[in-house]
């Protein structure tokens, strides 16, 4: 005869199979229907909540940014929120992954001659903060940096080795390393003044004019005369 405890484990191992756990409950809700007629399906659910962390953390900083305000803006319940990523600082984490188009853009702005290479990375940096997919990331970053250890780490990483390898091929020299790292606060420092601290009137200067201007200034750190 079997134990209480045994019978217990059966009708949790089948639950599991038929997808009735109180988590896929949750998800779910009954009859297989999201709760408050969301969307179903686990990895969409997951999404849901990491886009809406992004967004809530790049309006409202880390501390600023609570566990209920992203369940809310994704529309999940809370609980949702501690199953799929545990705690804040976690989701934060992972809200911190940058976009692969972030590299690729500069990588291609660096090929070919280096007259004007310094307007093409401009262009190229400010096109991947121009697309609504990658800005969250990236100023969920920017705006957390100065508070929060693993996004300044995330902040140094993008410096160091993201636009580092995308930059290997155009900035040589002795000095290659010192002149790589002012490129990246230059795009940086813009990307925050444009788009985090919105500062008039470059805030919302035409994107013609910031290049023009500002890719004068890379250009004289890429391309060193002797």
């Amino acid at each position: 005869m079997k134990s209480v405890s045994d019978m217990r484990e059966v009708r949790e191992s089948g639950r599991e199979q038929r997808g009735t756990t109180p988590e896929a409950t949750a998800a779910t809700g009954p009859a297989g229907k999201h709760a408050g007629g969301r969307r179903p399906g686990e990895t969409r659910t997951r999404e849901a909540i990491l886009d809406a962390a992004r967004r809530c953390f790049a309006e409202r900083g880390f501390d600023a940014t609570s566990l209920r305000r992203i369940a809310e803006t994704a529309e999940v319940d809370q609980a949702l929120v501690h199953h799929f990523y545990g705690t804040k600082e976690s989701l934060f984490l992972q809200a911190l992954e940058l976009p692969g188009r972030l590299q690729e853009a500069i990588t291609t702005a660096a090929r070919g001659e280096l007259d004007g290479v310094g307007e093409r990375l401009v262009r190229a940096h400010l096109s991947v903060w121009d697309d609504v997919s990658s800005r969250p990331a990236l100023m969920t970053m920017v705006r957390s940096a100065a508070i929060h250890r693993a996004a300044a780490a995330r902040l140094r990483e993008t410096a160091t080795e993201t636009l580092a390898s995308a930059l290997s091929g155009v900035v040589t020299g002795e000095d290659a390393t010192l002149r790589t790292s002012m490129v990246a606060t230059q795009l940086i420092g813009l990307a925050m003044m444009r788009y985090v601290a919105l500062l008039e009137p470059l805030a919302s200067a035409d994107t013609d004019a910031v290049v023009r201007y500002y890719g004068r200034a890379l250009q004289s750190i890429v391309v060193v005369e002797d």
